[in-house]
C-alpha cells in the first residue's frame, strides 16, 4: 500500500457534484449519497466493514449519471446486533421516502442484504451479492477477542481491518482500488469500527428466502478475496437459480478496480429483473443532487467534523450544498451495445476530469520545487562564492589596521 494517498481526479469531480447527506433517525446518524431520478426504484449499496458510502462512487457517475438509476450508497451506521440492523435500515427507508429497493452488498454489507431480505421480503425486490457469505461462524471462531471489541483502541480496529485486506504486489488498478478503501478506513471513528466488526462476529445466518432465485446475482473474482472461498461456494449452494457474474481479476473491491464490468453486470441484472432506466429524467435533476429526493437532509458539515458520538441531533443536519450541473445526455436505446459504449464514454469522462484537475496540482508542486531549488542556489553561491571574499576582505583590513597602528 501506498504511504501517500492522493485522491483520483474521478473522485474529485463526483464530490463536486454529488452532495452527501447525513440524516439523524433516532440516535443512529445516516450518511449517504442519492443520485437519479426519483421515479425509479432505486438500487442500494452496502459496504463491506472496510467500505463506507464513497467507495460506490463509480456506480453513481456510471450508473446515475449517464444511464439514468437512480442509486443510493450509505454508510453502514453504529448498530450492535442484526435486529437492530433490520429496524434502523427500515426506519432509513420510511425517512427517505423509499419502500421497494435492489439491493447490492459486498462481503459484510452483502451478509446485511440478504437478512434484511429476509426479513423485510415484501420491500426487497432483488439482490446482487458480490463476495459475501451466509453465517458469521467462522469469523467469530477466527476473533477471540470479540467480547471486548467494543472496548478495543480505535488503532488496533483499524491494524485488524487493514490486516484483512490484502497488501501487494498489486496490478495498478487494484493496488488504485486498496489505497482508496484504505483511505476510507481512515475516517472511520472507533464506535464505527467496533460495531461493523461485531456484526461480523455476532452469530447469525441467513434463512432461506422468500425472494426467487432468479432475482439474485452472484457476482465474484476469481484471483482473490478476503471472504474464503467455502464461504462464497455455501452461497452458491444456496441459490442455485441466481444469475452468476464472475470476474476474471478485481481483488477484494471490484466496484473501484473493475468499474465498467462490474457497472455492466449491474445494468444486465436491474434490466433482467425489470428495472427500466430513465435518462431523459436525468436532465432534470433538482440542483441539491438528490434526484428528487427527501429536502429534510440539509448538511454543510465535513465527515471530519461529524460528531462521531452517533447521539443524533433531533434536527436535520445539512451537508455540501454545491449545484449540480447537468449530468452528459443519453438516448433511449436500451440496446447492449449502446450500454458498452456508455461505459466507454463515462470512463472517457473520468479520465479527462483526471487530466483536468491533475495540472494544477502538479504545477503548484513544480512552483514549489523551482522556489526551493532557487533558494538552495542562492545559499551556495553566498556560501561557496561571497563568503570566502567576506573572510579575506576582513583578513586584509585586520592587516592593514595592524600596520597603521605601527606606523602611528
Amino acid at each position: 500500500m501506498k504511504s501517500v494517498f492522493s485522491a483520483p481526479g474521478d473522485y474529485i469531480y463526483f464530490k463536486s457534484q454529488v452532495p452527501l447527506h447525513r440524516i439523524p433517525i433516532g440516535t443512529k446518524q445516516w450518511r449517504y449519497y442519492d443520485f437519479g431520478p426519483k421515479v425509479v426504484t432505486p438500487l442500494i449499496c452496502l459496504p463491506g466493514t472496510a467500505g463506507t458510502a464513497d467507495v460506490y462512487y463509480k456506480q453513481i457517475m456510471c450508473l446515475s449519471m449517464k444511464v439514468g438509476y437512480r442509486v443510493i450508497s450509505v454508510d453502514i451506521p453504529c448498530v450492535w446486533n442484526h435486529q437492530e440492523w433490520i429496524q434502523s435500515f427500515e426506519k432509513f427507508l420510511d425517512a427517505i421516502d423509499v419502500h421497494h429497493i435492489h439491493l447490492y452488498g459486498t462481503s459484510l454489507g452483502g451478509f446485511l442484504a440478504q437478512l434484511f431480505a429476509q426479513h423485510r421480503p415484501r420491500r426487497v425486490k432483488s439482490l446482487i451479492l458480490s463476495n459475501t457469505f451466509l453465517e458469521t461462524r467462522s469469523f467469530a471462531a477466527a476473533m477471540p477477542w470479540a467480547p471486548f471489541v467494543s472496548w478495543t483502541p480505535s488503532f488496533l480496529l483499524k491494524r485488524y481491518v487493514l490486516t484483512g485486506i490484502r497488501d501487494g504486489p498489486h496490478e495498478p488498478f487494484i493496488a488504485d482500488s486498496v489505497d482508496f478503501v484504505v483511505s476510507q478506513v481512515e475516517t472511520l471513528s472507533r464506535d464505527e469500527l467496533a460495531s461493523r466488526l461485531t456484526l461480523t462476529v455476532d452469530s447469525a445466518s441467513v434463512k432461506p428466502l422468500l425472494l426467487s432465485d432468479s432475482f439474485i446475482t452472484i457476482m465474484d473474482t476469481n484471483d482473490y478475496s478476503a471472504i474464503p472461498q467455502q464461504l462464497k461456494d455455501q452461497l452458491s449452494e444456496r441459490y442455485p437459480g441466481a444469475r452468476r457474474a464472475y470476474l476474471k481479476t478485481g481483488g477484494d473491491f471490484p466496484f473501484l478496480s473493475r468499474p465498467d464490468e462490474v457497472n455492466l453486470h449491474l445494468q444486465l441484472h436491474l434490466r433482467r429483473v425489470g428495472l427500466e432506466a430513465q435518462p431523459e429524467l436525468v436532465q432534470s435533476i433538482p440542483k441539491d443532487g438528490t434526484g428528487g429526493g427527501p429536502s429534510k437532509e440539509n448538511d454543510k458539515e465535513d465527515r471530519d467534523d461529524e460528531q462521531k458520538d452517533n447521539g443524533g441531533n433531533p434536527e436535520s443536519n445539512s451537508e455540501e450544498s454545491q449545484p449540480s450541473p447537468s449530468a452528459p445526455e443519453s438516448s433511449e436505446s436500451h440496446g447492449l451495445d449502446e450500454q458498452l459504449l456508455s461505459n466507454a464514454e463515462i470512463h472517457y469522462i473520468d479520465q479527462k476530469d483526471s487530466i483536468i484537475l491533475k495540472p494544477s496540482a502538479m504545477s503548484m508542486n513544480q512552483h514549489s520545487a523551482a522556489a526551493g531549488i532557487l533558494l538552495q542556489s542562492t545559499w551556495e553561491f553566498f556560501i561557496f562564492t561571497l563568503l570566502p571574499l567576506y573572510v579575506d576582505s576582513l583578513h586584509i583590513y585586520s592587516n592593514n589596521a595592524w600596520k597603521l597602528r605601527q606606523l602611528v
